[in-house]
């Protein structure tokens, strides 16, 4: 490695961060002797570009917190109550093994529950080892749906895989539509592309209901009702066909269904979109209009995940991302849409996960349904194994989460940095290295740059990596396939077997290790970066964009388009919005990455304390003001918060930035006491903004 700089106490390396977000940074860090001292951007990574969000730019307080778990430690005292004793790590893994032993023993493999997450989403080590180690003992696998799953489908169903223009191409377009993307809190590094679109013309266009920090900042924010953009991108599919606006030869010759679709958009006139999504005709054909204009080519679409997060997730992601194709935008270079780039890398995790270790097939269990799993499956759960998640926190409808995590017979193990919610529960809890003390391989879901990260320091007390702690496990269970006997470095060689795949052309090990973050090979004179699409030629099973999709038809669902109007005319959804008048979100905080880094004190002052946002309209009608304590509620449960009233909020929605520890709030709950096991339309995700509330003054 090559440090940028070094002096005799100091020297600077290369690494990754390693949290759940698209920009998957570049980082160059300050290390003394053994100590981390400064983290900061690369400023040869063409993303990254030498800055880092405010979450990550302070990450040696994180490394070097006071309160890091560095030993192993047994449970003394009840569960969830945090009393453990310290333990050697052989005697922790030996409880572990025999304790897991007994239960496929007594009960088979199906019982016990892996669970992860993004708490790392390096591909080595929560995507490898670990997963080979399950499988072998045939446990439950995990369906990882709590995310991505909804707008992972609803993108795929049209254009095959999940792809988009790179973020380096954004200053080529003259249009730029985040849908639903916060940017500046989310994806952080697109903002100085869409700046320098902006220098050469470019409008930005921002459509959500919250008035974000991103929204503040751009052209023209139209505030969309939640749960109803599908409508709205309908409506304004329906003004570029009537108009003519379509590019009719780029359909022909590289879509299929489009005349079904257009058939479809002609039941959606604006007239009738108004009424669903809030936003007035005259709105919708002018961002028609903006959208389909030769002044506006190549426009980009960028959405992100919360979308994803209503019961028509799949639905609205599907018709958001169309639009591109409508005005055959993925034929230029900056065009199209962008939910997320990680189908771009094409790795053999085939090759990873070796799911062919498995003895038998085995059940799949929805990480969204913990709840329910936990207390009502049948046959039951009896271990559990919690790596890179906090699901106490995170999942949604806490309550049967808790009480499923509070069961005496149990046995939970965490492997964790901090005492979370969730390893307040562990009957074994064991201390996880940090991003810096191990290595790691990571895609990207933001851009097309593979990345190497090496160990910068050594761990402190006894933290080890998951790689090792699950080859580690396989030895006392007695696996002896000779794949846990592969190194990191092999598993890496693993990743990159892909002779298939002409954008891994060149990416080896060594080069990797040499230039630690190497970019896929792009096919496209017109780009240095790789791009999808640009032919023409589409991952779906017709080759062409599908318009009347293959996929949404194996699942049962409506081929065109699915639901039209919005999530509240679900039956299910639609009692209880006549129950609870306050439609609740809990989008991402700029300060803490969905449950992590909330042990950060400086993230938790700046983020001013987990607090209610409220219109001042709905405010004003329930007596509330900035600073009162309020309760939220609804059937599944309630939490008590602090109010703000402020414009981010339309009326009839409250919102929180989700992602706070019960020992940060005022009684010990946080949002997701309100929200649901309820499943998306398609995918099986998570519904967090399918929530209606109460709000009452304390």
């Amino acid at each position: 490695m090559t440090p940028e700089t070094a002096t005799p106490a100091r020297r600077t390396l290369k690494g990754v961060c390693p949290h759940d977000c698209p920009d998957t940074c570049a980082l160059l860090i300050e290390v003394e002797g053994d100590r981390v001292v400064r983290v900061h951007g690369d400023h040869s990574h063409p993303v990254t570009r030498g800055f880092l969000c405010n979450k990550v730019n302070r990450y040696d307080e994180r490394v070097n917190h006071p309160e890091r778990l560095l030993h192993p430690m047994i449970r003394v005292g009840p569960k969830g109550e945090g009393s453990f004793r310290r333990a050697s790590w052989d005697e922790a893994l030996d409880l572990v093994a025999t304790r897991l032993r007994k239960v496929i023993a007594e009960h088979g493999g199906e019982a016990i529950l892996p669970y992860h997450y993004g708490g790392t989403i390096g591909l080595l080590q929560s995507g490898a080892m670990d997963r080979r180690f399950f499988h072998a003992l045939g446990a439950s696998r995990l369906d990882e749906t709590i995310c991505s799953a909804a707008g992972m489908q609803g993108f795929w169903s049209g254009y095959g895989t999940n792809q988009g223009p790179p973020p380096e191409s954004i200053p080529l377009t003259k249009l730029i539509v985040l849908w639903g993307a916060n940017v500046l809190a989310t994806s952080i590094h697109d903002w100085p592309f869409i700046e320098d679109a902006r220098k050469t013309g470019a409008q930005v266009v921002v459509i959500d209901p919250l008035k974000t920090p991103t929204a503040e900042k751009a052209d023209w924010h139209i505030r969309v009702r939640p749960g109803t953009d599908a409508a709205l991108a309908l409506a304004v599919a329906h003004e570029i066909f009537t108009r003519g606006w379509h590019d009719e030869p780029w359909l022909e010759a590289h879509a299929l269904g489009w005349r079904e679709y257009r058939e479809r958009a002609a039941t959606c006139p604006p007239e009738r979109a108004a009424e669903m999504t809030g936003v007035s005709a005259a709105d919708i054909r002018k961002l028609a209009a903006l959208y389909a204009s030769p002044a506006s080519r190549p426009a980009l679409v960028r959405l992100n995940y919360g979308l994803n997060r209503h019961s028509n997730g799949a639905t609205m992601v599907r018709a958001v991302s169309l639009l591109p194709a409508l005005v055959g935008d993925w034929a230029r270079p900056g065009g199209g849409a962008r939910l997320s780039t990680s189908g771009g890398f094409g790795l053999n995790k085939k090759g990873l996960v070796r799911q062919d270790l498995e003895p038998h097939p085995t059940r799949i269990i929805n990480m969204t349904r913990l709840g329910e799993a936990l207390n009502t499956l049948d046959p039951p759960v009896r271990a559990m194994f919690v790596y890179a998640a906090n699901p106490a926190a995170s999942n949604p409808d806490q309550v049967p989460v808790r009480k499923g995590l509070a069961r005496e017979d149990l046995f939970t193990v965490v492997h964790e940095h901090f005492l979370t919610d969730t390893a307040r529960y562990a009957d074994v809890l064991l201390p996880a290295t940090m991003q810096m003390e191990h290595s790691d391989l990571h895609l990207a879901y933001g851009h097309y740059h593979l990345q190497l990260n090496r160990p910068a320091v050594p761990p402190p007390g006894e933290c080890r990596p998951i790689f090792d702690l699950f080859q580690d496990l396989a030895k006392r269970m007695g696996l002896t396939d000779p794949c846990f006997d592969q190194t990191f470095d092999d598993l890496v060689t693993v990743a990159l077997d892909m002779p298939s795949n002409p954008r891994l052309a060149g990416i080896t090990l060594e080069r990797l290790e040499r230039e630690r973050s190497v970019p896929l090979a792009s096919a496209d004179p017109r780009l240095p970066q790789y791009s999808p699409f640009l032919d023409g030629r589409f991952d779906t099973p017709s080759g062409k964009v599908e318009f009347v999709s293959s996929l949404f038809k194996a699942h049962g669902m409506d081929p065109v388009l699915g639901a039209l109007t919005s999530e509240e005319t679900h039956p299910d959804v639609a009692a209880e919005r006549a129950k609870w008048p306050l439609h609740f979100l809990s989008p991402a905080s700029r300060y803490f990455v969905n449950s992590s880094m909330v042990e950060n004190e400086r993230g938790r002052r700046l983020a001013k304390g987990p607090l209610l946002w409220l219109n001042e309209v709905d405010a004003r009608a329930r007596g509330i003001a900035t600073g009162d304590t309020v309760r939220v509620r609804n059937d599944r449960g309630a939490w008590t918060t602090t109010a703000e009233i402020s414009d981010l909020t339309g009326p009839g929605v409250v919102a929180t930035y989700r992602g706070w520890w019960s020992r940060w709030t005022p009684d010990g709950t946080n949002a997701n006491q309100t929200t649901s096991q309820r499943l998306t339309d398609a995918g099986g995700g998570a519904t967090f903004y399918t929530n209606f509330v109460e709000v009452e003054k304390v």
